[in-house]
């Protein structure tokens, strides 16, 4: 059952409740570096892939906040807005097309995070995103930059839409996601979409799962395989391919034992 004490405790909040930007930032932070993302939840769902993006807040609760078993961005994101809302914000969401490994973006559909109006202002919210990305609420304002643990963010636009990108300490901008801001509805998700069944075919198809967490200065995220590690906008990757070694990185992104289920 969905409890405000039990959310906050989990995330060891113990400070205000009040909603201003400074609360908002710290139970941003806390919830990526506490709660897990793991898509293996999807593994196998095909086209069926965005069926449960109204959540039952009750149940999701008890699974992911309760019971400590990570999920994915409309079970975290859903989450989140309901704790945010309990403690007196503005919410809503927004959808996103995340940026694909050839540069193309998925569909407008494809992901879908949060916001909050807090001082008059509008925040990104995004704590079911596996990264790398914000750790920290960003302001919706084009062109401002603000810096995250040696990462730099950005709001540009292109075509049409609002692209958050990140720069870390060599290299350049990379988009994150585009988006445009304009709030969505969950029942949007359950409209026939040829292009949604289509990626989600594709994503089913790949197999591969994600898994990912953050930590004060960055993120670890386990592509199948491959783990990527961004800490103080460093940003690296390598094989994991002994068990020993997969199981223990697995436990660590978890906040499991090695070798628990």
């Amino acid at each position: 059952m969905f409890d405000i004490d039990v959310y906050l405790k989990t995330l060891a909040y113990e400070g205000p409740r009040t909603p201003t930007v400074d609360t908002l930032r710290e139970l941003h932070k806390r919830h990526l570096m506490t709660i897990p993302y793991d898509s293996s939840l999807n593994s196998g769902r095909g086209t069926s892939l965005w069926a449960g993006v109204d959540i039952d807040q009750d149940t999701t609760f008890d699974a992911v906040v309760a019971g400590g078993r990570g999920g994915v961005c409309y079970e975290l994101n859903g989450l989140f807005s309901a704790l945010l809302r309990g403690l007196g914000h503005q919410t809503g969401v927004f959808a996103a097309g995340i940026r694909q490994a050839d540069g193309t973006f998925g569909p407008d559909l494809e992901h879908v995070f949060g916001f909050a109006r807090v001082e008059g202002d509008i925040w990104l919210t995004d704590v079911g995103f596996v990264g790398p990305s914000y750790l920290e609420p960003l302001r919706l304002a084009v062109g401002e930059v603000t810096t995250q643990s040696g990462t730099d963010f950005r709001i540009v636009l292109a075509d049409g839409y609002h692209v958050v990108q990140r720069k870390g300490r060599t290299g350049d901008w990379q988009a994150v996601y585009r988006f445009r801001p304009e709030p969505r509805s969950y029942a949007e998700w359950g409209v026939p979409s040829s292009e949604l069944d289509r990626f989600a075919r594709q994503l089913s198809g790949a197999g591969t799962v994600v898994r990912g967490r953050a930590f004060d200065r960055g993120q670890r995220i386990l592509i199948g395989k491959r783990l990527v590690t961004v800490d103080d906008g460093h940003e690296s990757m390598r094989g994991v391919v002994d068990p020993d070694d997969y199981a223990q990185v697995l436990a660590d992104i978890l906040g499991r034992p090695a070798g628990a289920s």
